[in-house]
């Protein structure tokens, strides 16, 4: 008994801690290093232009929510002139 409380406390420790975004964007000055999870064209595109146009490094992170389609974080390396502009050109309606 004691056992399998040991292993269901670990697989929801596990469950919690992992990070699992839908979406992920890694930028190293003004390129894309790694891209995962399915990106829409358009947004992609777009986030192409503005790293072209003001180089960044950073990640862009799409999280599933269960009450809102979806939640954009950006890291904090990148400005905060950059990260709204990432955030104006966010589809949200791509995500519901």
């Amino acid at each position: 008994m004691e056992l399998f409380l040991a292993a269901s406390f670990i697989a929801l420790f596990v469950f919690i801690a992992i990070d699992r975004p839908i979406l992920l964007i890694k930028f190293k000055d003004g390129q894309i290093v790694k891209k995962k999870g399915k990106i829409p064209q358009g947004f992609l595109h777009d986030c192409t232009e503005i790293s072209k146009r003001t180089p960044f490094s950073g990640t862009v992170k799409v999280y599933r929510n269960r009450f809102k389609p979806a939640k954009l974080v950006l890291s904090r390396d990148i400005d905060h002139k950059v990260q709204q502009r990432i955030r104006n050109v966010f589809p949200h309606k791509s995500f519901k």
